[in-house]
């Protein structure tokens, strides 16, 4: 794989991020998949998206995990629903997200990626020794099957994520690099945070916003086309040379399934990238 080797979020049955089609049409070769439902995850449909995969000549580079009853509706009840962190559902979720790791070994991906949530502030509690707890069990899943974790940033803090990853206590946890969420969740400079987190991102994604006009923490920022909000896209990718980073460049951006505009946003995006590439490599 060529480094930076520019890729887009998609899904095999969720109507996410961008179609298998405009990402053909616009040359992409890489794709984070998210596969939110079971009767998606078989052997037979893996093998039938290889092979459609294949006619395009893209490569997955990272299975994301998704799970039903998560809403990013508000910051409050994102923290209620998303991830291993709550606790009704974190049993089940976490047997899920084994399944979906075994998907991923289907398919010839090494690597998972996931919201973990708001883990809790208290790193003294039992709730965060839980969390911890099920990560761990997770990732020892994970080594058996020759595999990394990516925990998306944004919830937390760096110190906090920092922390978790050490309490954690394995060699198969990593970080994918989402600078957008930490404008959007009101945690801070995403640069500043790359350079500090950067011995452990293995994948990025390319997305951008601006901060809330509300209360950071309480109101969301909004997301906005790559190169258009308050990342700086070029100070991204200098930063990521920087840390030593040449893994794929994921262009993620949450839009309505119609090819035109997602062809115009998602190729203004691929441009950018590409001329930044041109400058710096």
């Amino acid at each position: 794989m060529d480094k930076w080797a520019v890729g887009v979020f998609a899904s095999i049955d969720a109507g996410l991020g961008v179609s298998l089609e405009v990402a053909c049409d616009l040359g992409i070769t890489t794709v984070q998949l998210h596969t939110p439902h079971r009767n998606s995850r078989t052997p037979e449909k893996a093998k039938e998206f290889l092979a459609k995969l294949a006619d395009y000549g893209m490569t997955i580079t990272a299975v994301f995990c998704g799970f039903e009853g998560e809403s990013y509706e508000s910051i409050k009840i994102t923290a209620e629903t998303v991830g291993l962190v709550p606790p009704l559902s974190r049993a089940a979720r976490l047997v899920e997200s084994k399944e979906i790791a075994d998907f991923a070994k289907l398919l010839g991906v090494d690597a998972i990626g996931s919201h973990i949530g708001f883990v809790p502030h208290d790193t003294h509690s039992a709730e965060y020794k839980d969390v911890t707890a099920a990560v761990r069990d997770l990732c020892e899943h994970l080594k058996k099957n020759g595999q990394r974790l990516h925990l998306e940033t944004g919830q937390e803090s760096v110190e906090g994520l920092l922390g978790f990853i050490h309490a954690v206590d394995t060699d198969n946890l990593f970080i994918n690099f989402d600078p957008a969420n930490l404008i959007l969740y009101g945690i801070g400079d995403p640069l500043g945070a790359l350079k500090k987190v950067g011995k452990y991102v293995r994948s990025v994604h390319c997305k951008d916003a601006t901060a809330t006009k509300g209360t950071p923490g309480v109101d969301w920022g909004a997301e906005v086309p790559f190169g258009a909000g308050e990342v700086n896209a070029e100070a991204f990718l200098r930063t990521l040379k920087e840390i030593g980073y040449d893994g794929p460049l994921t262009i993620e951006r949450e839009i309505p399934q119609e090819p035109a505009r997602q062809k115009t946003e998602i190729g203004q995006a691929v441009h950018l990238i590409h001329s930044i590439k041109a400058k710096l490599l």
